[in-house]
């Protein structure tokens, strides 16, 4: 691969995420990708009877008010900070379009509050008055990325093509759990025994993260799916069905910070939200 193919596949990688939302608070030091939270908000507003949801996007309510991170951000995310949802949506109900947007209000702040991201203000727009719901859309297609589901064509098609060399999957997640149910206390704490090597940073890092309940996989959208530097330490995750991604991440942060060998800052970066069936 050369240094321009490289390049191409990052910026299409970050693109597809869309923008890197704080996921509760700022002591959290946590993100929710854009693209893992849109499919969970575009649910719960196709489950409004009477809603065909279009665009949706979510952003800070108020740039100007944002905080500062606790903890090293990824690459471009958000500052933490309240969020505004906006959400395009077509009305197929003879229900009264006040009432119908304040059911979709409610829903959204509902699944908002789930994800874990601190939504304060939804901003609503009706697209089109429909005689009756159109035909349901059929499943994605083939190759396309968990959670761009209700992307743009560009950006799903980005989705589809990240990079997953460095997702921690299957067989290699067991390995990575091995490695830890194998490696003793200093070894797991980055230390070293007398007559014998510890187990490599990213690995020990990696195996207490994949551990935590709530942790579907880990994932490399941005990179490696675990960084370390001076700076601090990164870790990239996928939640699983029936776990609040923002337990998740608190709880991925806890038990990584148990096993580094000196304090460093740990952020968590959630890149997929399974939604379930």
């Amino acid at each position: 691969m050369t240094t321009a193919e490289g390049w191409t596949g990052a910026v299409r990688a970050r693109l597809g995420l869309g923008r890197l939302l704080p996921l509760g608070a700022a002591q959290d030091g946590a993100w929710l990708a854009e693209r893992a939270a849109e499919p969970v908000l575009r649910r719960a507003a196709a489950e409004v009877p009477g809603v065909v949801p279009g665009r949706i996007r979510t952003g800070l309510a108020d740039p100007g008010s944002a905080g500062a991170p606790a903890v090293p951000p990824p690459p471009a995310a958000l500052p933490p900070g309240p969020l505004r949802i906006e959400a395009e949506f077509a009305s197929a109900t003879a229900v009264p379009l006040p009432e119908l947007a304040e059911r979709l209000r409610t829903a959204l702040l509902t699944a908002g509050e789930h994800l874990g991201l601190p939504v304060t203000v939804v901003d609503l727009r009706v697209t089109a008055l429909l005689d009756a719901p159109p035909e349901p859309e059929g499943a994605p297609a083939p190759g396309s990325a968990p959670g761009s589901e209700g992307l743009p064509p560009h950006a799903a098609a980005a989705a589809a093509t990240e990079p997953r060399d460095a997702a921690l999957t299957g067989d290699a997640r067991r390995e990575a759990r091995g490695t830890a149910a194998a490696a003793g206390p200093e070894e797991a704490a980055g230390g070293r025994r007398d007559g014998a090597g510890s187990a490599e940073p990213r690995d020990v890092i990696a195996a207490a993260a994949v551990a935590v309940p709530g942790v579907a996989r880990l994932t490399g959208t941005l990179g490696a799916a675990v960084r370390v530097e001076e700076s601090g330490v990164r870790v990239e995750c996928a939640t699983a069905s029936g776990h609040r991604p923002v337990e998740v991440a608190r709880a991925v942060r806890a038990a990584v910070t148990s096993v580094l060998p000196s304090p460093l800052p740990v952020t968590v970066l959630v890149t997929e939200v399974d939604c379930g069936a």
